[in-house]
């Protein structure tokens, strides 16, 4: 009796989503895309104890967000990994239509009656990128990174509310929800499981704890 050859398991993969560390901004600006905007002091040694936990890893692929403060988050990985890093512009922050305002309630842009028409529509938002739009480019960002480290483990640095929607989208969620609520910490990762091509889990955990713990800025806008 003859069988056929075994059949092929399908290789498993982790790609790991880890939002950058704490920004330097003491005026408080919703910083968004803006250039110039680089981690502070704390946010790289965020950033070296991400670096710590991934360097037990079998990364074999590191890719950021242009955006300056992703790229110093990536730094420390790159060099405990001996790896280089890849840009993909898909990972960067989202548009956001109050980027170099401050935001707050009372004291930034929301007391100006005139933008509060900005804020007419949270579904897409009507302050900036729609939703979905965000969740897709994530999406094949993910996938890409998926492909580029199959079999192993790849790292995704990029910013909270991709991260989040990206999340959202995966497990099926609605994409609107409450910011103040999004499970993404300072230079958290957010993992993404894959058998093959299928997605099979997610997982989150916060390399940084102690350090986000003791930052006066871990729930600001524009991170």
């Amino acid at each position: 009796m003859t069988t056929g050859p075994e059949p092929t398991m399908p290789l498993t993969t982790t790609v790991h989503l880890l939002r950058h560390g704490e920004v330097h901004n003491p005026e408080k600006i919703l910083y968004g895309r803006l250039p110039g905007y680089r981690l502070s002091e704390r946010g790289e040694r965020m950033a070296e104890a991400a670096a710590a936990v991934l360097a037990g890893r079998d990364v074999t692929y590191l890719v950021a967000s242009p955006l300056e403060r992703a790229q110093q988050t990536a730094a420390p990985i790159a060099a405990a990994l001996e790896l280089s890093i890849d840009t993909d512009p898909r990972l960067i922050e989202s548009g956001n239509w109050f980027e170099g305002k401050r935001f707050g309630v009372g004291d930034g842009a929301l007391k100006n009656p005139s933008v509060w028409p900005k804020l007419r529509n949270p579904f897409r938002p009507s302050w900036g990128e729609p939703y979905v739009e965000i969740a897709r480019r994530m999406t094949a960002a993910l996938h890409d990174a998926r492909d580029r480290a199959a079999g192993h483990e790849a790292v995704c640095v990029s910013h909270q509310s991709p991260i989040w929607l990206l999340r959202r989208y995966a497990e099926g969620r609605k994409l609107w929800h409450d910011p103040r609520k999004r499970q993404c910490g300072l230079a958290s990762l957010t993992s993404f499981h894959f058998e093959g091509d299928r997605l099979t889990g997610i997982s989150y955990s916060e390399p940084a704890a102690d350090l986000v713990a003791s930052s006066p800025v871990a729930a600001e806008h524009g991170a």
